[in-house]
C-alpha cells in the first residue's frame, strides 16, 4: 500500500491524538507532561532518567558539526563549527516512544530530540505530538527541537500540491495561553563517507549523514497546529533557517512569529515538498545574518489555503517573501510579503496584487495603503525589510480599482498584465507565456526562474511590454479577477 494511502487511513487517529494537546475544557491535556529546567528535569513529576530504553531520557550526546575537521569531515567552515565543551554544556532531551508529550519551563543549553527509531518511517503508530505550553528552549550548537524518526506519510514518488500531512509523525501544537520561545542554531553537512581526489584536496563523491538547517526541524512530514483558542503563541529566533521539514509542511494555526538570519520556512525536497498554510497567523523576518534567504522557500509547491502570511526576505539579496519552485497558490487568508525577486502566482482563487518597485524601498516602517475606489483602505503593510516587490492578497480584495499610496503619498504606475488574463492597454502586445491548469486559479504557470543580483527581480512586470494612459502614468491600478502584477515608477 502506498504511503499516501496509509495517511488518509490513519488521518482519524492521528486528529484524536493531536487533540489531546489542544484545550478542549479540560485543565490540562493529557500525555507525559516533562518540565525543563537548568536545575533538573523532570518527567511526570519524577526526575528524568538517563537510561537509553525509557520513552524519555536525557542525554549530553548532541549531534553538531565540530571544528577543526578536513575535507573529508563535511562541508562547513569555521562559522559552522563548535568545540566539543560547547557541544557537551547542552542536554538533550530524548523522546523515544509514540504519543503526546506536554513541554513547559526552561533550557538554557538544550534540545528536544524526537526518534522513534528506523523502522519508524514506515510505521503508521509512530507518531509524536509536541505540546509547547510555555517553554524557553536555546540551542547554541545544533536545532532546539528535531524530528529525527517518525512515520513518514509523504509519498515522494507521487508528488502533487494537494498533499495530505493529517497522519505526519512529527507533530507540534502549541497550547492556548502559552508563550512559548525556540533560539535555536543549525547542522552543517556532515558526511557519512566521502571520496577525495587522488592528492586529497577536493571531494568528489559523498552521502550525507546529517544535515540540518532549522532551529525547529524534522527529518519527516511535520504538522504545526494552534489550540482550540489559537491564543498560543511560538517565537522562533534561528541562526540559519526558522522551521523546516525535509519532506512536507503544514501550518494549521497558531501565531508564529520566525527572525532568521536565512529562509524563515523552508521545505527542502526538490520538486517533491509541499508548503501548505491552512490557518494562524504567521509572521518572519529574514534579518540577513546569513547574507540571504527568503521568507517561505519551497523546494516544491507553496499552498496558501487561510490564516495570515506576512513575510519578509532579506534586505540585501534577491530572495523573494514567498518562494516555491513548482508554483504558488493563493487560495484563502492574507498575504503580505516583501522581498527583491519575484516568483509568480501560478493560481488563486483568490485575488491578489503584485507591486514591482522601479526604485528599491527603505524598509523604514512606512506603512503602504491599497485603498479602493471609495478612499477606503482595505490592506495595509507596513516592511520593515528593505523591498522591491510587494505581494498583497486577501478576501476584501475585491475586482476593480485601487490607489495605492505610501502614506500620505499616492503612488503612481504603469499595470503590467501577466496574471490576470484581461487585454492589454490599448497598442500593447500580449506576451507569450506558457499555461496551464491550476485548479481555481487563471491557470498561468509561473514564469521560469533567472538569475539575478540583489534587487533584480523574476517575471518582473517592467520587462514586460508598458505604456501609458493619455500620455502619463497611470495612478490607478485595475485588478481583475485572479490578480496582477503592476510595475510602481
Amino acid at each position: 500500500m502506498k504511503r499516501i494511502t496509509a495517511c488518509l487511513l490513519t488521518a482519524l487517529m492521528l486528529l484524536s491524538l493531536v487533540s489531546c494537546g489542544v484545550t478542549q475544557g479540560e485543565d490540562e491535556p493529557d500525555g507525559t507532561k516533562i518540565r525543563l529546567s537548568d536545575d533538573g528535569i523532570s518527567v511526570n513529576g519524577k526526575p528524568i532518567s538517563e537510561d537509553t530504553d525509557a520513552a524519555v531520557y536525557a542525554a549530553h550526546d548532541i549531534v553538531f558539526y565540530l571544528q577543526g575537521q578536513g575535507i573529508a569531515y563535511g562541508e562547513g567552515d569555521s562559522d559552522d563549527a563548535h568545540t566539543q565543551e560547547e557541544a557537551d554544556a547542552h542536554t538533550v532531551v530524548h523522546i523515544t516512544q509514540p504519543g503526546t508529550y506536554i513541554l513547559s519551563g526552561q533550557l538554557s543549553a538544550g534540545q528536544i530530540a524526537v526518534d522513534l527509531g528506523e523502522d519508524a518511517e514506515s510505521d503508521p503508530n509512530a507518531v509524536v505530538t509536541l505540546v509547547l505550553d510555555g517553554v524557553d528552549i536555546t540551542c547554541q550548537v545544533a536545532p532546539a527541537i528535531i524530528f529525527y524518526n517518525v512515520y513518514e506519510c509523504g509519498d515522494a514518488d507521487n508528488a502533487n500540491m494537494d498533499v495530505d500531512t493529517s497522519a505526519a509523525g512529527a507533530n507540534i501544537v502549541i497550547a492556548d495561553g502559552s508563550e512559548n520561545t525556540v533560539n535555536g542554531s543549525y547542522v552543517a553537512k556532515i558526511y557519512e563517507s566521502c571520496t577525495l581526489s587522488e592528492d586529497g584536496s577536493e571531494v568528489l563523491d559523498s552521502k550525507k549523514l546529517h544535515k540540518y538547517d532549522g532551529a525547529v526541524y524534522s527529518k519527516m512530514s511535520m504538522n504545526v497546529s494552534g489550540g482550540e483558542m489559537e491564543s498560543g503563541i511560538l517565537n522562533i529566533h534561528a541562526e540559519n533557517e526558522g522551521l523546516d521539514s525535509e519532506l512536507h509542511l503544514t501550518v494549521n494555526g497558531g501565531n508564529i512569529n520566525i527572525v532568521s538570519g536565512d529562509d524563515g520556512i523552508n521545505t527542502n525536497e526538490d520538486g517533491v515538498s509541499v508548503t501548505t498554510v491552512n490557518g494562524g497567523h504567521i509572521n518572519i523576518l529574514v534579518n540577513g545574518r546569513q547574507g540571504e534567504g527568503d521568507g517561505i522557500d519551497s523546494n516544491g509547491w507553496l499552498v496558501i489555503n487561510g490564516g495570515t502570511v506576512i513575510a519578509e526576505a532579506c534586505s540585501s539579496s534577491g530572495d523573494a517573501g514567498i518562494d516555491s519552485d513548482m508554483g504558488i497558490y493563493i487560495n484563502g487568508g492574507t498575504v503580505i510579503a516583501s522581498g527583491n525577486m519575484l516568483d509568480g502566482i501560478a493560481g488563486s482563487r483568490q485575488n491578489y496584487a503584485v507591486f514591482t518597485f522601479s526604485q528599491k524601498q527603505s524598509g523604514d516602517g512606512q506603512t503602504y495603503m491599497l485603498k479602493n475606489a471609495d478612499g477606503e483602505t482595505v490592506m495595509q503593510a507596513t516592511p520593515t525589510n528593505g523591498f522591491s516587490c510587494l505581494i498583497l492578497s486577501a478576501s476584501e480584495l475585491e475586482t476593480g480599482d485601487y490607489t495605492l499610496w505610501c502614506g500620505d503619498k499616492q503612488l503612481s504606475g504603469v499595470s503590467g498584465c501577466a496574471g490576470s488574463g484581461r487585454p492589454m492597454m490599448p497598442d500593447q502586445e500580449r506576451p507569450e507565456m506558457p499555461m496551464g491548469e491550476a485548479p481555481g486559479g487563471n491557470g498561468q504557470e509561473p514564469p521560469e526562474k533567472t538569475d539575478g543580483a540583489m534587487g533584480e527581480m523574476m517575471a518582473r512586470p517592467d520587462q514586460m511590454p508598458q505604456g501609458e494612459i493619455n500620455g502619463e502614468a497611470s495612478e490607478v491600478f485595475s485588478i481583475m479577477a485572479g490578480g496582477d502584477y503592476f510595475t510602481v515608477v
